[in-house]
């Protein structure tokens, strides 16, 4: 692609993946990380793209964590709306010719009256992350019919693979099991919260490529989604299959979140007809990839 592309959160789980796909296409891919800048001062920002001087601008950067949501509502609810106001608003005067991507969540829909969620349901977000995300994405819909800039703003229901932290689903199965093997042991008991939830898991690799097609599109929302629900007990099953381990299961109090919607999973055919894309990656092929990484990262430290 002609330019330089822009990506914040170049650092966390996706953006790192990000990163990797779009240099492997050979693009000039700036990524800052967030010691050198600041995205929630806006001064600091709107120099980083006047330097920059980007064609595309990929928005990942948020703190993205539903439990520490809880714990930190407003933090989260600031930093995210004031990164994102930020950025946009940097585009706006600085690049405004620039294609801009939000990467959103699927989270933001909350409860939806139908399934697979379409991105016709309204945004009725269930915890503070989801919330903080639901009002960037009203940001960038904002910028793109006020000001005429080209905002794509992407839904992504559930991402895993090798790389993610243990503050979600698959990265704290998936170490829990890589421990045990690493430390030796013969069995391992997980700890999960609510072990009937259902969630629309897509490989990161996968929700990447996502993006990238998404970039080029008309302004508007678009979900990325396998449009398949996969129960917390049946990532268990799945992950069984993965390890040597005997897997015993244990319900975590703690881990129980409030408001836990009980399934979501997403429609992705508004991706699909423009530009093609489809999740390429199996379900059982991103456990296998996550513990593999999970295990290297543990036997590194032991």
């Amino acid at each position: 692609m002609p330019g330089r592309t822009l990506v914040t959160g170049a650092r966390g789980f996706a953006g790192c993946h990000l990163v990797r796909h779009l240099r492997e296409r050979g693009e000039d891919v700036v990524g800052p990380s967030s010691a050198e800048v600041d995205l929630r001062d806006a001064d600091r920002t709107r120099e980083l793209v006047r330097e920059v001087r980007p064609a595309r601008v990929f928005h990942l950067a948020a703190l993205a964590s539903v439990g520490r949501s809880w714990e930190e509502p407003g933090r989260t609810l600031a930093d995210n709306q004031a990164m994102t106001l930020a950025l946009l608003e940097a585009v706006r005067h600085e690049a405004p010719g620039a294609r801009v991507l939000i990467a959103g969540t699927g989270d933001a829909y909350g409860a939806p009256d139908a399934l697979p969620v379409t991105e016709d349901a309204p945004l009725a977000p269930e915890n503070p992350y989801a919330l903080s995300k639901a009002s960037c994405d009203l940001l960038g819909r904002l910028y793109a019919r006020a000001w005429g800039l080209s905002v794509v703003r992407t839904r992504a229901f559930n991402h895993a693979g090798p790389g993610q932290a243990d503050d979600y689903v698959v990265g704290t199965l998936t170490r829990q099991v890589a421990a045990a093997e690493v430390a030796g042991e013969a069995s391992v008991v997980v700890h999960t919260g609510n072990p009937d939830s259902a969630r629309d898991f897509t490989d990161v690799r996968d929700v990447v490529r996502a993006y990238d097609a998404a970039i080029e599109l008309a302004s508007g929302a678009y979900n990325i989604a396998s449009e398949r629900g996969v129960t917390v007990k049946e990532l268990i099953e799945a992950i069984r299959e993965q390890t040597r381990l005997e897997i015993r299961h244990e319900v975590d109090p703690d881990r129980v979140r409030r408001h836990d919607v009980p399934e979501i999973r997403g429609s992705a055919a508004r991706l699909r007809e423009a530009t093609g894309w489809r999740p390429q990656i199996a379900l059982e092929q991103t456990l296998a990839d996550a513990i593999s990484w999970w295990r290297d990262e543990l036997a590194q430290g032991a």
